[in-house]
């Protein structure tokens, strides 16, 4: 009795112990085997690893119904229901993870900057430290394909869209004011320092649904996330002052910088081709303060600028000079917060407002404006799995602008306008597999001004076709509201509308980067007046029509030779314009058909030097000669600029900087101002439109007091 209970007892021990043997192979979708990879059942310490075939075997003791587990880097995670008990000899296949390094990025019509761009056609460093653009975003963006370099203005310019239709932003919210004071014929600066900032994306078409108001090209600025340390940077330069500070601490940071700009001094030793009476002085500051929660960060951004100048300028229509007194303040505030809640929701939210202030005297007359310009925006976004992300929001754009013009002993006349804008828009992110990639969205909005509404679809595709090439097609329709100088005037518009195409090949290897681009841009609705310029009593119409095309191409490489980076872009734009009072369809003013930018820097170790050449080239621009009988018919001669910097590290924190802007002296010019009406002869006369000065020099200290006593300005200059 007692044997038959033991056997008995040993037989049911046996049952509840049993264990079952789990058997197959691991492959990829295409069927090749993967070895290493980790196989187990969910909850237990029951599994094994693949060999060199895919294969794997082992036993568990699991029952029924259970969860089986692979996983390998650079695939995706697979969790399969199986059945235990008749598990074997089966396949499982893994679907290459889409969040790797070499995954597909949608690169069509966006070049990136910055440590966290998956693609970055240009380094943090490279943005400031190119020859020429004196630490001018916008001035080194110049050297970019796509863009124009409008030496009169010296605004972003891109594919033949004016300055006005590209947007630029800060954190996602926009900057209404990016520019500073100017004058006629005279080149602006952006109003941002790089100092602050971590990253750039410069979209030369075909963006997100995320942004709107902008018909050619967005610029995306990101304020630095946290900094490692404390540091001072103290700046002594030719033009005036700098000195910056960063304060970091357990959960926040602080950063300012401010500045002193004041061109009176260089105007003694360096006279430029301007007749000043005051030269041009600034004072500016800017501040990003950040916190950090437990699933978020706060930033909150501010900047000011105060600037004024006074001068006098030749007008090909008037014996005597006119004089120009300016004076400017500007006023920046931007808020952002992005953090998570819920199951893994992202959010994203701010607010932003510009102000500026215009005080001008033309001779005896007076003008005075000012703008209030608010951003508020929403965005919501979700993974709902490794492959498809959502995202959708809503943006407000609220834009109040009053001029008052008085003529000498003469009324006042009043104009101004507010347009408030709504916006919402909604976006997916698909990746059917590491190697093909589509962004889909839809923007809507509605304008009170102009009491209209508008739908636009916007698509992306990117294809990996090779390790290190990929194709990517970009597809989208762009409104913008009619710009300043016409709604001040009038509120019968309707908004300008574009349809952008491009097509674009990008090879990526360490060190070497190659982007060739083709788009088409189709034009419609574009503004026309009848008057020599817009004015109060101009007849508007939206009748405007016009095309852009072309090709850009883009070769970075800083591995051939030692020590030695450089890029070379090339553009070539077909475009034309039936807008503003043309009376056809030809190129506009702005527009060189060829564009080439050669930058190199080279670091010389024995001399504790970086020195950099900038050769930038365009073809000659289109003007018209009313001593012709075609419009549009005279083009200027080519513009040539060759620059020159040199970087001097005296000690690892401090640094004496050179540069030199045109070299060469090349005498270029931008077009010419003709007069209203004909000399004796019979001819109009004219005067060149030309850079103010021939060359330009600056010298700068640079000093730099960090923890680590390790850190310096270089990327800054």
């Amino acid at each position: 009795m007692k044997l038959t209970f033991t056997i008995l007892l040993l037989f049911v021990f046996q049952l509840g112990f049993s264990q079952h043997v789990i058997s197959g192979k691991v492959t990829d979708a295409k069927g090749k085997a993967i070895a290493g990879a980790n196989i187990f059942i969910e909850g237990t310490y029951d599994g094994n690893s693949s060999n060199e075939e895919g294969n794997f075997s082992f036993e568990t003791s699991a029952k029924g119904q259970q969860t089986l587990v692979v996983s390998f880097l650079t695939y995706e995670t697979l969790n399969q229901v199986i059945n235990v008990e008749d598990f074997k000899g089966k396949t499982l296949k893994l679907n290459e993870s889409v969040n790797t390094l070499d995954a597909v990025v949608i690169t069509a019509g966006m070049m990136e900057s910055g440590d966290k761009a998956r693609v970055s056609v240009l380094k943090p460093l490279d943005i400031v430290t190119t020859a020429g653009a004196t630490g001018n975003i916008v001035s080194a963006l110049l050297t970019l394909p796509g863009t124009q370099t409008v030496g009169e203005d010296g605004r972003l310019f891109v594919r033949g869209g004016e300055a006005d239709e590209a947007q630029t932003y800060v954190d996602g919210l926009r900057v209404a004011q990016p520019y500073g004071a100017t004058a006629n014929n005279l080149p602006t600066r952006g109003r941002f320092s790089p100092f602050l900032f971590s990253g750039i994306s410069f979209s030369t078409g075909g963006y997100s649904a995320e942004y709107g108001e902008a018909l050619s090209s967005v610029l995306l600025l990101n304020t630095i996330e946290e900094p490692d340390q404390n540091r001072t940077d103290i700046s002594l330069m030719t033009v005036g002052l700098g000195l910056s500070n960063t304060q970091k601490w357990d959960k926040s940071s602080l950063s300012v910088n401010t500045s002193y700009i004041n061109l009176a001094p260089y105007q003694v030793a360096l006279p430029q081709a301007v007749d000043w009476n005051k030269p041009y002085e600034s004072l500016s500051g800017e501040t990003v303060y950040r916190y950090k929660f437990n699933n978020g960060t706060l930033k909150t951004y501010l900047a000011f600028d105060a600037a004024n100048f006074d001068l006098n300028q030749e007008n090909i229509n008037k014996q005597e000079k006119v004089r120009v007194d300016m004076k400017n303040n500007n006023f920046y505030l931007n808020s952002s917060y992005k953090g998570y809640f819920g199951s893994n929701y992202q959010l994203t939210t701010g607010l932003s407002y510009g102000y500026s202030q215009n005080k001008i005297n033309l001779d005896e007359d007076r003008v005075k404006n000012a703008e209030n310009a608010f951003h508020l925006k929403l965005k919501v976004s979700k993974k709902l799995s490794e492959r498809v992300q959502l995202s959708a929001g809503t943006d407000y754009f609220i834009t109040k602008f009053d001029e008052d013009f008085t003529e000498y002993h003469s009324a006042t006349f009043s104009s101004g306008y507010d347009n408030n804008i709504a916006g919402a828009y909604a976006e997916s992110d698909i990746f059917f597999s590491k190697n093909f990639a589509l962004k889909a969205g839809v923007r809507a909005s509605y304008s009170d001004l102009l009491e209209e509404s508008h739908v636009s679809p916007r698509a992306s595709l990117a294809y990996k076709f090779s390790q290190n090439s990929q194709f990517s097609f970009a597809y989208g329709d762009f409104i913008q509201s009619p710009k300043q100088d016409y709604l001040k005037y009038s509120s019968q518009f309707e908004s300008e509308k574009t349809s952008h195409y491009i097509l674009n090949y990008q090879y990526n290897k360490t060190g070497r980067t190659f982007r060739a681009e083709a788009y088409f841009k189709d034009y419609r609705d574009l503004v026309k007046y009848d008057t020599q310029v817009s004015q109060f009593d101009s007849q508007f119409n939206n009748n405007g029509k016009g095309y852009a095309k072309g090709l850009d191409f883009f070769w970075r490489d800083n591995t051939s030779i030692k020590n030695l980076e450089y890029w070379i872009s090339y553009s070539y734009i077909d475009t034309e314009r039936d807008y503003k009072n043309y009376p056809k369809q030809v190129t506009p003013s702005f527009v060189a058909d060829h564009s080439l930018s050669i930058v190199t820097k080279y670091w010389i170790n024995d001399w504790r030097s970086q020195v950099g050449f900038t050769h930038s080239f365009n073809s000659g621009r289109p003007y018209n000669n009313p001593n012709e009988s075609a419009f549009m018919n005279g083009k200027t001669k080519s513009y040539n600029n060759l620059s020159f910097n040199w970087a001097y590290l005296i000690s690892q924190q401090k640094i004496l900087y050179f540069s030199v802007s045109n070299i060469l002296g090349t005498d270029n010019v931008f077009g010419y101002d003709y007069a209203n009406n004909p000399d004796a002869s019979g001819q109009f006369p004219r005067q060149a439109v030309k850079q103010p000065a021939d060359r330009f020099f600056f010298v700068g200290f640079f000093w730099t007091i960090s923890d680590n006593k390790k850190e310096n300005q270089l990327k800054n200059l």
